[in-house]
């Protein structure tokens, strides 16, 4: 097991004979090359150490031992040896791996080394660390390397499940950022590659870091009944081997143990108790061919009670990264669960070493891989989806959402199988089948029935994507907040079509959503020139124009503003008085009075300022200090401007704040409560409810409760989606 590797310290290296003792059969030449490259990376990392205290060449050996239980071929072996001597000794270049291991050896120790000349935040190859920016840098460049050539790739995931190995010699902070972006990058593009036994230990040893407690608990689970389960297990294959052998079925059947951080996802998913997850116990049969897949599966059905909901097909309708197999869980005779996966020997191989399969059983060099083309272009495609975005992180960010999240399969009415993130909606579906259908979908059917375009899609929904004629995509898809759209790819396709737009129609619209959106938070007076400074935007009419296109939406202006809110009170200089600012004896109001403290304090009803705001005090007479916005009318027209004193916000809290809203619209029967239902769903408190009615028009007036200026734009925004609601704005004082 590769987690008891990692237990392990080794203080010396191997010795040449030792480390190729397993693969005593090899060829002369493959030997020599080996033995050779061996020598070579030994020589140049002698004397650097890990900060285990081992030699450095420890965990080129070790890498190098990865991929050849891997089955690669001693080429990549080689350049696994030498994957760090090019990065970390100047003196050695490329040019002299050509010429001492010949092209193709030097040319994936290049491009290794492409993806790790990233500049380095410490001197010795054991403290590497690099800003976030370059981090992301550093990971596109990883995933950017398949399409140059995916042994680099496997090269790369064999260093880092060392490292992952090794990691407990580690600060603490490097641990978890090392096994976090582990747990997001490098254990999904394992499985993407179909490596399964690079995932699980990935993740293994990822969740150990990340969560400690919870793995020792169901570590310590595992371990109390790991001899009951084998016995138990045992028994069954034997059982099972009877039963096959009388249908004159030839199969191997062995146990299979599950992985610690998939049985915590299967708690988590499922709300099960441990004793519940039906694969802890698990065998895997192996027979012959497709059609005896199927037969076994009945014979397993006939024997033992099937579970309603635990039978998948992966055979007919694989996974992502081709994984071929019949998953199914049945009840045995004592009423304990068990699962059965049943494969062919080459579902098994593909399943073991996913795209490494190809070096391990090709046959010839020359022979044609069709799987193993497939494979490749799929993962290049799956990249080329992010080639196009230059900012490292947001490209990091695409390939977490679209690539390597969970994935949900879905069917369209011809019965084609789609593979989408998991959390896509109809939407993300119409513009994954074709970007026209995708900027003229107007709604959806999932199994027959009409849902709307935020429905969240679900493991074999069968959806249907209606379109009109002509049109184009709504703005309010690119609000991540309404739900509409999931992918980045999607947002991409509706960003774009926006673009293609006129640009001076963009500015007109961009300039009537940013007032509206202003007119909402009460912030009428605020200019346009404000709002650009904030997004650091030369001209505002390129801002409107970003508003306009869908790059800038309303809840990045709400978020911005309140922003601003923030840093201009912790920025704001206190008067030259006795004492420093202090919190209020009312803290649950979150205001600090500059300059004296211990005073009564109360929010204006008149303004009713809300976290985020720019307020001001004034002093009253026998009531303390009441808290205004600085717009408020009542401060801009009063006479006695030595009663104002500067306050500010404190520390965001859980306080809440009550806010009058004004709502307008065509009345009819059930506005109440659809408004009140998309107020609760922003868990926002309503209270003091007013509602006046003249010629079918109704005016509501609400005092809401909201934690911040941002959650106020959620809310209002919601509310402007109920039909017949004309306008949601902030009631002026």
């Amino acid at each position: 097991m590769g987690v008891r590797r990692g237990e392990q310290i080794e203080m010396m290296p191997l010795a040449f004979e030792e480390f190729i003792a397993p693969y005593a059969d090899l060829p002369v030449y493959e030997h020599n090359l080996l033995n050779k490259a061996y020598q070579f990376a030994k020589q140049a990392h002698a004397g650097q150490k890990r900060m285990s205290g081992e030699d450095y060449f420890v965990h080129c050996v070790e890498v190098a031992r990865i991929l050849l239980d891997l089955g690669m071929d001693t080429v990549v072996v080689a350049a696994g040896l030498l994957h760090d001597v090019v990065e970390d000794i100047p003196e050695i270049t490329v040019e002299d791996l050509r010429a001492e291991f010949g092209n193709e050896v030097a040319q994936l120790v290049e491009g290794v080394t492409k993806i790790e000349r990233i500049p380095l935040q410490a001197e010795y190859p054991e403290q590497r660390t690099r800003p976030p920016d370059q981090e992301a840098e550093y990971l596109r460049k990883t995933l950017l390397a398949i399409n140059d050539d995916v042994r680099v790739i496997l090269i790369k995931l064999a260093d880092r499940l060392h490292n992952m190995r090794t990691l407990g010699h580690l600060p603490r902070d490097r641990q978890i950022r090392n096994a976090r972006e582990t747990m997001d990058i490098f254990a999904p593009l394992a499985s993407r590659l179909g490596i399964w036994q690079f995932k699980w230990e990935l993740e293994d040893l990822s969740f150990r870091y990340l969560e400690p407690e919870r793995y020792r608990a169901i570590s310590a689970m595992i371990a109390e009944r790991r001899a009951d389960r084998d016995y138990y297990v045992s028994r069954i294959i034997e059982y099972l081997k009877d039963v096959l052998a009388k249908h004159e079925i030839d199969a191997e059947v062995s146990g299979r143990s599950k992985n610690i951080y998939s049985i915590a996802r299967k708690i988590d998913e499922k709300g099960l108790p441990f004793d519940q997850i039906y694969d802890v116990r698990a065998v895997r049969v192996v027979v012959a061919d497709v059609f005896t897949c199927y037969q076994v599966l009945g014979i397993i059905h006939q024997e033992w009670r099937p579970i309603a909901g635990e039978f998948d097909d992966y055979i007919a309708a694989p996974k992502d990264n081709f994984y071929q197999s019949l998953h199914t869980a049945v009840i045995l005779g004592d009423g304990k669960t068990l699962e059965v996966q049943i494969r062919t020997p080459q579902m098994h191989n593909n399943a073991e070493y996913g795209v490494a399969a190809h070096w391990r059983y090709k046959e010839s060099t020359r022979q044609r891989d069709e799987s193993f083309e497939r494979r490749i272009q799929y993962l290049r495609e799956m990249i080329d989806i992010g080639r196009g975005v230059d900012d490292a992180g947001e490209f990091i960010d695409l390939m977490r959402s679209d690539v390597f999240q969970d994935r949900v399969y879905v069917f369209s009415p011809r019965g084609d199988i789609y593979d989408l993130p998991a959390g896509s909606t109809p939407i993300d579906f119409a513009y994954h089948i074709h970007t026209d259908i995708g900027h003229r979908c107007r709604g959806a059917k999932v199994n027959g029935k009409l849902v709307s375009l935020d429905y969240v899609l679900q493991v074999g929904d069968r959806v249907e994507i209606l379109t009109a004629k002509r049109g184009g995509p709504s703005r309010d898809w690119l609000t991540s907040s309404l739900g509409y759209v999931k992918t980045k790819r999607a947002v991409a396709k509706i960003r774009q079509w926006f673009r293609r737009q006129d640009y001076e129609k963009m500015v007109i619209q961009g300039r009537e959503v940013l007032e509206r959106e202003l007119k909402r938070l009460g912030l009428e007076k605020m200019s346009h020139d404000q709002v650009a400074e904030l997004f650091n935007v030369d001209k505002t009419e390129d801002l409107l124009a970003q508003i306009g296109f869908g790059d800038i939406n309303t809840q990045h202006i709400a978020t911005k503003i309140l922003e601003m809110e923030r840093s201009q009170a912790e920025a704001a200089e206190e008067p030259v008085v006795a004492r420093p600012a202090r919190p209020l004896t009312t803290p649950t109001q979150g205001v600090r009075i500059q300059g004296t403290g211990g005073l009564l304090t109360q929010l204006a009803r008149c303004c009713n300022p809300v976290q985020g705001d720019e307020v001001i005090g004034y002093i009253t007479r026998g009531r303390g200090v009441t808290v205004h916005r600085r717009d408020c009318p009542n401060i801009l027209n009063l006479n006695e401007p030595e009663r104002l004193i500067e306050v500010e916000w404190g520390e965001a809290s859980d306080d809440v704040y009550p806010v009058p809203i004004e709502i307008d619209a065509y009345d009819r029967k059930g506005l109440v409560r659809d408004i009140s239902t998309a107020v609760a769903e922003e868990q926002v408190n309503m209270r003091n409810i007013s509602v006046q009615t003249n010629n079918n028009l109704a005016r509501f007036t609400v005092t809401m409760e909201v934690e911040s200026a941002a959650q106020l734009s959620r809310v209002l925004s919601k509310i402007e989606r109920v039909p017949n609601v004309m306008t949601a704005r902030r009631r002026k004082a």
